[in-house]
């Protein structure tokens, strides 16, 4: 069960970011746009908090979309640092990019990439059920094409899944035509 502990947290419960994004041209806006980039990442990236400095990890992710709502799956080890944090405080921020690619302009001598990234925050816990676990290594599996991956089901118990619920996020695009 999540926990809204803080003015901030009512914020992003009902997806006001918080944060100006500078270069606006490169915002995108529509929800449905943004879960599109996150369709095409491979990787995600959870931050956690670790006293005076984050701690970043890239993990396998999946998505479950329903209306508005947005929640990402992970995978791990069931012990280790990452699991120790997220122990401590349930609160996260997260990243995933792709579409990266270097444009070089030999005339003007500068260079720039092509990208699209969605940044965003939430709140992360920790699936017991085994039967939960096993539809969220689905949801996982579906998001690299394989969700008839034939799971060893002595694995399940053996692996640690994490549910994030979304509550903000944003999304940006950079790509030269």
């Amino acid at each position: 069960m999540l926990r809204y502990d803080s003015e901030a947290d009512r914020h992003y419960r009902v997806g006001i970011i918080p944060y100006s994004m500078r270069r606006k041209d490169r915002e995108i806006k529509d929800f449905d746009e943004i879960v599109g980039v996150l369709e095409k990442c491979e990787v995600c990236r959870i931050a956690v908090n670790d006293g005076e400095f984050p701690y970043i990890v890239p993990l396998s992710f999946g998505l479950q979309r329903e209306g508005e709502k947005l929640t990402l799956y992970f995978h791990s080890a069931k012990e280790g640092t990452k699991l120790e944090l997220i122990k401590k405080n349930d609160r996260v921020s997260f990243e995933a990019d792709c579409s990266q690619r270097l444009i070089f302009d030999e005339e003007k001598g500068n260079c720039t990439t092509e990208y699209e990234s969605v940044v965003g925050r939430g709140r992360i816990e920790f699936i017991e059920d085994g039967e939960d676990k096993e539809k969220a290594l689905r949801i996982l599996m579906r998001h690299y094409r394989r969700e008839d991956f034939p799971f060893n089901a002595a694995m399940i118990p053996q692996t640690a899944v994490l549910k994030l619920t979304v509550l903000s996020l944003s999304g940006k695009r950079h790509i030269k035509n």
